[in-house]
């Protein structure tokens, strides 16, 4: 066996479950939560994941001691030592220094903590979003927002950009879900463009922070506007 160090276990069995609760950790939902997605995904998936089954056939092989040859010992030699060089590419390059990795992702995973006093894992969004609405251009509704509590145009801390969700109604909607639409901002003032049919009409709109994680805070009251 090829020898491991640092965080990786020492022997066959270790690193086999080891590799085991990473991969049944890493779901398609929690790729994309860690932002593990396009080719990156697909480096985890085709690449990964390959080196990750012939490691654990052999191993599997390894395994019956009453039918291990020199063959099966060559085999799974080979396997790990070629899985071990992309665990350590996973880890190292898509896991260690992430930001949306938390040191709860990384023990489930079986893999060690951040250092410590290096990150501490974002807290959801708290507080609320207030907005103003400028329909000097037109088929153009500028929304300029801020936080309720805060001083200036600064986000609150940890906060990535707002959320902005809008529909064109023809009366005050009851509830948030009735504003099926939905943008993405990162510095205000956020600009939603209408064709030159919707001008006129009332658009409904409401928003709330998010962080980038992509928890969300609390949504704001549903402001309205009519179309310039």
């Amino acid at each position: 066996m090829t020898k491991t160090t640092d965080w990786l276990s020492r022997n066959h069995e270790e690193l086999y479950d080891q590799a085991t609760m990473t991969v049944k950790y890493l779901t398609a939902e929690n790729l994309e939560k860690l932002g593990i997605s396009g080719k990156s995904e697909d480096w985890y998936t085709h690449v990964f994941i390959v080196k990750y089954n012939r490691f654990g056939l052999t191993f599997e092989d390894w395994k019956d001691t009453s039918d291990r040859t020199i063959v099966k010992v060559a085999a799974l030699d080979d396997a790990e030592a070629d899985f071990i060089t992309v665990y350590r590419q996973l880890y190292n390059g898509y896991l260690r220094s992430n930001p949306l990795v938390t040191d709860e992702d990384l023990i489930s995973m079986g893999l060690p903590k951040h250092p410590s006093g290096v990150r501490t894992p974002p807290q959801p969004p708290t507080t609320v979003v207030e907005a103003t609405a400028d329909t000097s251009v037109p088929a153009t509704i500028t929304v300029n927002y801020r936080d309720k509590n805060g001083k200036g145009t600064a986000k609150p801390k940890g906060v990535h950009g707002v959320e902005i969700a809008w529909e064109i109604l023809g009366a005050q909607p009851t509830d948030w879900s009735q504003l099926t639409h939905s943008a993405f901002d990162t510095r205000t003032p956020a600009q939603l463009v209408f064709s030159g049919e919707q001008r006129g009409k009332t658009l409904y709109f409401a928003l709330r922070w998010e962080n980038n994680r992509g928890d969300k805070g609390p949504w704001s009251v549903i402001y309205n506007a009519i179309i310039p």
